[in-house]
């Protein structure tokens, strides 16, 4: 196992054909990232499966802003980040919340530095002993499912939108098409970053997690995101959702949502599920990766 292995896996500037899947955290782990259709440029997004014990870790994705210089590398920085100050947590048994907030800062930091006005949107979610915690910067999203289809987890996109959703003030199908839906009031680049901690939740054995960046969250509705990850073997679901997903990038249809975007997902189920058909290689068993 590489040193890499050991702290966990980034993904930067992918273009995956197909969901990749892994062990992780006691459970199993379903990534895909992959630039916008016909897009020339880099994939702004970055995903990370971050290692911090033998008993958790980490699911991370970031969604560098689009039409400000360096996105893709303020997404990748962040992912590095918080992969960092997990592997020197571990060293001195420190708890991996502080962990996460200390790479987040130290991202921030870091993204600052860059002096080009970089910045991008980061969600994690801790995960140790089947039970979670979210963080989030920004608007990329958490999801957490049950297998009837309750939604048991959803992060508050930090937006003018997202906040007038929560307060009741629009509706998901009216957030979802609104003109201001992507201007967000929070992000990791910004000299006033805030970083939202969610309280822990315990995985039940047919939850369902989801982490994704806009490529997903703006062309689906919410009610078909619940409806494809709540039950099905993860690699089932995780190739539904990216042919849903480039279906409605290619091909906008009236009344549904439609947004070519750098699409980037983390999917997991905990190891009692026993549903998925593919079997599924060991975090360490995969090559070293060019984005680690």
């Amino acid at each position: 196992m590489t040193m890499a292995e050991q702290a966990g896996l980034v993904f930067a500037d992918e273009d995956m054909a197909e969901p990749l899947f892994l062990q992780f955290a006691g459970g199993r782990a379903a990534v895909f990232s992959s630039r916008a259709p016909d897009k020339d440029g880099p994939n702004e997004d970055a995903a990370g499966l971050l290692v911090a014990n033998s008993e958790g870790g980490a699911l991370v994705v970031a969604d560098g802003l689009g039409g400000q210089p360096g996105g893709e590398n303020a997404s990748k920085i962040t992912v590095q980040c918080l992969r960092t100050a997990l592997q020197q947590a571990a060293k001195i048994d420190s708890p991996v919340r502080s962990a996460i907030l200390d790479g987040v800062e130290r991202a921030n930091e870091r993204v600052l530095g860059l002096g080009i006005g970089a910045a991008t949107t980061m969600a994690a979610l801790e995960v140790s002993r089947g039970v979670l915690r979210p963080y989030h910067v920004g608007d990329s999203g958490i999801l957490v499912v049950g297998q009837r289809g309750k939604v048991k987890l959803r992060t508050m996109a930090h937006s003018p939108v997202g906040y007038a959703v929560e307060a009741g003030l629009l509706d998901e199908h009216e957030a979802l098409h609104h003109d201001q839906r992507h201007e967000i009031s929070n992000m990791v680049g910004a000299t006033d970053m805030r970083i939202e901690v969610g309280s822990p939740l315990r995985l039940a054995p047919c939850d369902t997690v989801l982490l994704a960046t806009d490529g997903l969250l703006d062309n689906l509705n919410p009610g078909e995101v619940v409806e494809i990850v709540r039950a099905g073997p993860l690699d089932q679901v995780a190739r539904t959702l990216v042919r849903r997903c480039a279906q409605r990038m290619r091909s906008p249809a009236e009344g549904q949502p439609s947004k070519p975007d750098d699409l980037t997902f983390v999917l997991y189920r905990s190891n009692s599920q026993r549903r998925a058909r593919t079997k599924v290689p060991a975090l360490g068993s995969r090559r070293p990766h060019h984005g680690q």
